[in-house]
């Protein structure tokens, strides 16, 4: 399934909470928070694709780039120009702020990817995981219409979809903690993942 799916990163936030800073290139651990995805995904995948409006940025990387299509700056823009420019059946889509993201879930969450399904979603007991979930390239129309209606929300489309919901157990077999949906929002995320990055399994 690896073959048949790309990685994609979305970092085309506007990263205000951290005075314009893009949280990609933010370090943890010594490491860059991109840097620390890109090991997770390099296991996996064999074709990555970072989206990003501000390639300039991450030029040092030696990474296929591509920018949004539609100008709104949204999560959804970002699922739309993965999906327009990868060249597989489906696509594993993350955030570029994700520093514990692990290489076994997302082993776990293509497992369930089948034929017959748009979407492989995880969903714990906060919610859905839509940053962290793969999508099949068709799911490109509905998302298309639906930025065209101006309805941002991820979720919205998945009732019109085939979605395949990860349980949270299944989830837990390979992330314990779940460390892998941790997000790097504030500078108090920032701080708290910082120590994290400290423990001996974070």
């Amino acid at each position: 399934m690896q073959t048949a799916c790309t990685g994609v990163i979305l970092a085309g936030g506007l990263n205000t909470r951290f005075g314009g800073q893009p949280k990609a290139l933010l370090e943890i651990g010594g490491r860059r928070i991109l840097d620390r995805v890109l090991d997770a995904f390099n296991q996996v995948f064999e074709r990555v694709l970072l989206v990003t409006n501000d390639p300039l940025r991450y030029l040092a990387r030696d990474l296929q780039m591509v920018t949004d299509i539609h100008p709104v700056r949204s999560s959804l823009a970002g699922l739309h120009a993965g999906l327009f420019y990868v060249r597989t059946p489906f696509a594993f889509f993350s955030a570029c702020d994700t520093p514990f993201l692990r290489p076994e879930l997302i082993r776990a969450v293509l497992e369930q990817v089948r034929p017959d399904v748009d979407a492989v979603v995880p969903r714990i007991a906060t919610g859905s995981e839509p940053l962290s979930a793969v999508y099949a390239r068709r799911c490109l129309d509905p998302i298309q219409r639906q930025l065209t209606a101006g309805d941002l929300k991820i979720d919205r489309f998945f009732s019109k979809m085939r979605v395949c919901w990860v349980s949270e157990d299944r989830l837990r077999a390979v992330d314990p903690h779940l460390a892998s949906f941790i997000n790097v929002n504030t500078p108090e995320d920032l701080a708290q993942a910082r120590q994290r990055a400290m423990e001996p399994t974070p």
